[in-house]
């Protein structure tokens, strides 16, 4: 494989070479947790439901993002707009798009991951002019939901913990965060009594 990636070369690699494209590289992804995966799937399974009646419609963390010619996210959950006036490139792969209204990332608990998610991706993501970066934090358990000023810079319209909160820009979407925390418990402590029961057995 080439050491110097194109972000055509990149959406073109087979579907098992994971990464993300930075200046040319290919860059290890994070390592998902349980807890991480439980988020995004309890996300995707909510905004689905809000979204895909309104034309819209929602993806997962295999969809690549083309920021640059060098450049490429995979973000961990994303939300398109079915009246979005965005619409993709005529450069743009089609297994891979050059826009997003919405772009979730679910953080991980290392200071390399915690970096990339709110430093890294926040600057590519603004240059691209996502509308909304969101910022998921299973381990400190907040949400945070940016949005894309006139200026295109990211200015925080919600920082929540608890409770059930309206997304701003966002009609009749509401986040129900106690249940969002209530299912990583749940689903964390099946994964523990499954893994007691093989050692059991």
């Amino acid at each position: 494989m080439p050491t110097d990636l194109s972000v055509e070369a990149w959406v073109a690699l087979d579907e098992d070479i994971g990464g993300e494209l930075v200046d040319g590289q290919l860059v290890e992804e994070e390592v998902a947790s349980l807890a991480h995966e439980l988020v995004v799937s309890w996300l995707i399974r909510i905004l689905g439901a809000w979204i895909v009646p309104r034309g819209g419609f929602v993806l997962g963390s295999e969809t690549k993002l083309i920021i640059s010619p060098r450049r490429g996210r995979k973000p961990d959950v994303l939300l398109f707009f079915g009246n979005s006036p965005r619409q993709p490139s005529s450069s743009s792969s089609s297994s891979a798009l050059d826009f997003a209204d919405i772009v979730i990332e679910v953080i991980t608990a290392t200071p390399r991951d915690q970096r990339r998610d709110r430093v890294e991706k926040k600057a590519d993501y603004a240059a691209l002019r996502v509308g909304q970066y969101w910022l998921v934090d299973p381990e400190a358990r907040t949400l945070e939901v940016l949005a894309l000023d006139s200026n295109g810079r990211f200015l925080e319209v919600l920082a929540a913990a608890e409770g059930i909160h309206p997304i701003p820009g966002c009609t009749d979407l509401s986040l129900d965060l106690d249940a969002l925390w209530a299912e990583v418990d749940r689903g964390t402590a099946f994964l523990a009594a499954a893994r007691t029961h093989e050692t059991d057995g």
